[in-house]
C-alpha cells in the first residue's frame, strides 16, 4: 500500500502544481470567471436557477442531524427566502457511502437530468478509506465531473471535507489518506478554476484540538447541526452572499 508521502509525490507528478498566491507574488488575482458568472446570475432575481447539491452521507445529512438542518437546507433558506429568489429550485442528490466512481457513474440521474445551473459537490470522505480510490483515479474522476458540469452549461462548486476525530477506531482507515484527498481537491479546483469551499482548512484553524473539533461533530466523521451551519456560512462567503446579520449566517 502506498504511503501518504509517496502519494503526495504522485500528485505532483500528475501536473497539479499551482503558482504562488497573491500574497506570495504581490500580484492581485482576478475573480474566478465562474464566480463572476454566478454573482451575475444571482443578481438577476427574476431568472430562476436550479441548484444540485450532491455528495455522500455528509451532504445527505439525514441520519446524524436529528432535528437540525443540513447545510443544503440552510443554503436553500438563504437563497430562496433571504435573497428573495423564490423560484430557485434545490435538489439534494447525495447518497450515504458514496465515492467518486459511484457518483460519476450515476451522474446523469443524480445531476444532469435536472438541467442544473449550479452544481455543488462535496465528495472524498469515502474515497479515503482503506481501499481508497487511487490518487490517479480520484484526480481523473473529479476532473471528469467538472467537465460534465461545464458541458451542461452549469457552474461547478467543489468542497474540501471536514477533518475527522483522530482518536476513534472508526476513523483509522481514513486518517492517513484524507489529507491527500483534500490536497487533490484543492489543486484540481485551482487548476480548473473552480469555486472552492475550503472546510478542511477552516475547521483546522477554527477547531485546532479534538475537544473543540468534537463540538462540530455528531460522530467521529459526520458534522452535527453546528458543523452544518459552519458549512453553510463558508459556502456563503465563498460565493459572496454572506451577511453576519442574516438568520441563516448565524453559527
Amino acid at each position: 500500500m502506498k504511503t501518504f508521502f509517496r502519494s503526495l509525490i504522485l500528485v505532483a507528478l500528475l501536473g497539479l502544481g499551482i503558482r504562488g498566491s497573491a500574497a506570495e507574488t504581490g500580484v492581485p488575482v482576478a475573480p474566478l470567471p465562474d464566480l463572476v458568472s454566478l454573482r451575475a446570475k444571482l443578481a438577476r432575481t427574476k431568472d430562476p436557477l436550479t441548484w444540485v447539491i450532491t455528495g455522500d452521507s455528509i451532504t445527505h445529512g439525514a441520519k446524524w442531524l436529528g432535528r437540525e438542518r443540513s447545510y443544503p437546507e440552510i443554503i436553500q433558506e438563504r437563497v430562496r427566502t433571504e435573497l428573495n429568489r423564490r423560484r430557485d429550485f434545490f435538489i439534494n442528490s447525495a447518497i450515504s457511502g458514496e465515492r467518486t466512481p459511484g457518483l460519476l457513474g450515476d451522474f446523469e440521474w443524480r445531476v444532469l437530468r435536472f438541467k442544473p445551473d449550479v452544481v455543488s459537490i462535496m465528495i472524498g470522505m469515502n474515497d479515503a478509506r482503506e481501499d481508497m480510490t487511487t490518487p490517479e483515479k480520484f484526480v481523473a474522476n473529479v476532473r471528469e465531473m467538472i467537465g460534465k458540469v461545464r458541458a451542461a452549461g452549469a457552474i461547478p462548486i467543489l468542497h474540501r471535507t471536514n477533518p475527522i476525530d483522530s482518536e476513534k477506531e472508526s476513523t483509522k482507515t481514513r486518517l492517513a489518506k484524507l489529507p491527500l484527498v483534500n490536497e487533490i481537491i484543492a489543486k484540481v479546483a485551482k487548476s480548473e478554476q473552480v469555486i472552492l469551499v475550503d472546510h478542511w482548512t477552516f475547521w483546522q484553524e477554527a477547531r485546532p484540538d479534538l475537544p473543540q473539533l468534537r463540538e462540530w461533530l455528531a460522530d467521529p466523521i459526520h458534522p452535527n447541526g453546528a458543523g452544518h451551519r459552519q458549512f453553510a456560512i463558508l459556502f456563503f462567503k465563498a460565493i459572496g452572499v454572506y451577511d453576519p446579520a442574516s438568520f441563516t449566517c448565524q453559527p
